[in-house]
């Protein structure tokens, strides 16, 4: 800690929280302080928006103060914790802000829009010697730690690959609800909100995790396809493979995730091999064991809650579940997407548009995207390889952008393309 830092006071529950951005996802979070709240844990004591919430949005919650200062409110407040879900291009800046007001954090996650970005605020909160928890909340599932142990025990052989699929869909008001939505830049500032560094960011991250490369000097090779329906500067519709060297050995994830689907469906990793296979349905802590000889087993896991752990670790020095460097193999994919060319528009007879209900409710469908995502998880190939992999033939795939020789690159050379 520097000379500079506040000393923190006693660690005891309710840890007053403070909680910024609360509308959106940020109702998540909402509810979920409120949940704890019940329990004793925290105490929420202010809310940071632009627009102050109403009565009925803050209901529970008890006397909170409003402001659109996290600084000030941070001051006021004297929050030991601060629950940060705002934009990404913001999410440094508001990490800092209340780091070096001695608050511990919580953060959505992509952490930080670029490597150099998530550096500088790794370097910020360690020197203000506070915690922090990024919030991919798979990565509280017990069911990470079941597949490991599984994988351990040879239970499907020796390891091939582990695939992750994402079949989602996004209408017109999503990409319109915000000016930072869909972007990659925005007045001049990194954003790379794309399908695979933010919606469905948890189908890598969670692969990661299970290979257990998840740090950033664990990747070795990074290979993109990135493509958009929509017309966003984003990537819609995605595919990656992420080859990393550890401890543990060597490994490889494929990725192909859409927010373009035909029929929605649960994402999932699937861990490929020699004997057998794991499929896990990461946002249903659901895991399927398939061996050959045997019948399908097929459980159920618990889940730890991220500020639950954040509360434990500052109480009682359990360990961080989602510490900023076990999301470091996860930043280097954001900054290949982020310094990679721009995403290849899809040719219009590749996509439709679906009618829906409401204003904006209308919606860009890639024609048999959903099978080409199960088949790049299940084949271990991008899209432009599927064909060759025994897959369908996708006619608008390209072969991957080779991004390779960035991984391990100095922070400071991207060049932002």
């Amino acid at each position: 800690m520097t000379s500079s830092a506040p000393v923190p006071p006693p660690v005891r529950t309710p840890l007053p929280v403070v909680l910024a951005g609360a509308r959106g996802h940020g109702r998540w979070h909402l509810d979920n302080i409120r949940r704890l709240a019940e329990k004793g844990l925290v105490e929420p004591v202010g809310i940071c928006e632009t627009n102050p919430l109403a009565e009925e949005e803050s209901a529970g919650l008890g006397d909170v103060e409003q402001s659109a200062d996290l600084a000030a409110l941070l001051e006021r407040t004297g929050a030991r914790v601060a629950v940060i879900c705002t934009p990404i291009h913001t999410h440094v800046d508001l990490a800092l802000t209340a780091a070096e007001r001695g608050a511990h954090v919580l953060l959505e996650k992509p952490p930080a829009p670029s490597y150099a970005e998530f550096e500088r605020m790794v370097d910020g909160l360690r020197a203000a010697g506070v915690a922090c928890q990024i919030g991919f909340q798979s990565l509280g599932s017990h069911a990470v730690t079941a597949i490991r142990e599984l994988i351990a025990d040879g239970a499907i052989g020796e390891v091939r690959g582990i695939g992750a699929a994402g079949a989602w869909a996004r209408d017109h008001a999503y990409w319109t609800r915000s000016p930072w939505a869909g972007r990659r830049r925005l007045d001049g500032r990194d954003v790379v909100d794309g399908v695979l560094t933010n919606p469905l960011a948890h189908a890598v991250a969670t692969a990661l995790r299970i290979d257990g490369g998840d740090r950033a000097e664990d990747v070795t090779d990074i290979e993109l396809e990135l493509y958009r329906a929509n017309a966003i500067e984003s990537d819609d519709t995605s595919c990656v493979r992420v080859r990393t060297a550890h401890d543990g050995g060597t490994g490889e994830i494929t990725a192909a995730v859409t927010l373009c689907a035909e029929r929605p469906g649960e994402p999932y990793v699937v861990v490929h091999g020699t004997e057998g296979r794991v499929t896990f349905w990461y946002k249903q802590d659901r895991v399927r064991l398939e061996r050959r000889g045997r019948a399908p087993e097929t459980t159920e896991h618990a889940r730890t809650d991220l500020l639950r752990n954040l509360v434990a670790h500052l109480v009682d020095g359990e360990e961080l579940l989602v510490p900023p460097e076990r999301t470091g193999a996860f930043m280097r994919l954001v900054e290949a997407v982020r310094t990679a060319p721009e995403p290849r528009r899809l040719p219009e007879d590749a996509w439709r548009v679906e009618p829906g209900a409401g204003d904006g409710a209308a919606r860009r469908i890639v024609t048999g995207v959903d099978e080409l995502v199960a088949a790049g998880a299940e084949r271990l190939a991008l899209y432009s390889e599927l064909s060759a992999a025994g897959g369908p033939h996708v006619p608008w795939a390209v072969p991957a952008v080779p991004v390779g020789q960035r991984v391990g690159q100095s922070a400071g050379e991207g060049t932002g393309a």
